[in-house]
């Protein structure tokens, strides 16, 4: 098969529909016959499985993969490029804020500079100040804590060829970043400018951000850990400092040096710096409790295909 349209539903009913038109226009123009739209139903809680498959009905082109459950975004993505067939695949959001018609665009991009992936980033995040900022600042910290310069700004929609999704398929981890997976995963990839629209209400929250950030950088660094060896030397060599200064402070004049207030205020301080690097390790160990479990990323509860 020539090329795949790859995309995930999650709350996207009223989208359904007319991405489907307008996907399958841009794949005519550029594979005739031969494409087909995958449509992974993320455990949607409206309708948007009934209308996918009612899409599928009306075009044999549209397959639908319906998980048993919702299992988040990036892993819903992952389990459409398994299930893909093209030599190109084309991964884009369904609602729309993504627009189909990037297909074109990025395939002639592909041609013109022979290249394996084609992605789009936008000149400036959409949103508000703190959206924009707090972006800005994951991508420098990102940089800063793991060495990986992820290009600021990318969306999901991107041109791959078949040999690049095989190989970014490789990557099995359980909890991870899929904005670092495409980074890692290497090969000649180009970016394109394109300008993201806002058509529905955002479903990650600050709370889901937080997370995301947190588990981005725990997936692709172990600067955290590092970290916390040198934090508690630099603490361990200013409690060594202070108390010899309140020895030879004793030893000069003869009188205990008082201070109830900055005992408590140390000890404190140290408690919490105990509780935050015991945490940070929690969560690297929790990570290796995922992963040696095995547990599979995703589960396909049906895939609905056209007999034709």
């Amino acid at each position: 098969m020539r090329l795949s349209v790859v995309a995930t539903l999650y709350r996207s009913a009223p989208y359904v529909d007319e991405f489907c038109r307008r996907a399958s226009e841009q794949c005519r123009r550029l594979a005739g016959d031969d494409h087909e739209i995958v449509l992974v139903n993320d455990g949607s809680p409206d309708d948007s499985l009934d209308r996918a498959i009612a899409a599928m009905r009306r075009d044999p082109h549209v397959a639908v993969i319906d998980l048993s459950r919702n299992f988040g975004h990036h892993k819903a993505m992952m389990a459409g490029l398994a299930e893909s067939r093209g030599e190109l695949v084309f991964l884009v959001d369904s609602d729309l804020e993504e627009e189909p018609e990037w297909l074109s665009t990025f395939a002639e991009q592909m041609d013109e500079q022979r290249c394996d992936v084609v992605y789009g980033v936008q000149s400036q995040r959409k949103g508000g100040w703190f959206e924009r900022w707090s972006g800005g600042l994951f991508y420098r910290v990102f940089h800063v804590l793991t060495g990986q310069r992820i290009p600021a700004n990318m969306v999901t929609g991107r041109l791959m060829t078949r040999a690049y999704v095989d190989a970014l398929l490789l990557h099995e981890e359980r909890e991870s970043d899929i904005g670092g997976l495409w980074h890692i995963t290497g090969f000649d990839q180009r970016p394109c400018v394109v300008r993201k629209h806002s058509t529905s209400e955002t479903t990650y929250t600050l709370r889901r951000k937080l997370s995301l950030f947190v588990n981005s950088i725990t997936s692709f660094s172990s600067a955290p850990l590092v970290a916390m060896f040198w934090l508690g030397a630099v603490v361990a060599a200013l409690a060594a400092a202070v108390g010899a200064w309140t020895v030879a402070s004793w030893l000069a004049t003869e009188e205990p040096v008082s201070g109830w207030a900055s005992l408590v205020l140390s000890v404190w301080f140290l408690g919490g710096l105990n509780l935050a690097c015991v945490g940070l390790a929690g969560v690297y160990v929790g990570k290796v409790f995922l992963e040696v479990k095995r547990r599979p990323n995703w589960i396909v509860k049906a895939r609905h295909r056209s007999n034709g």
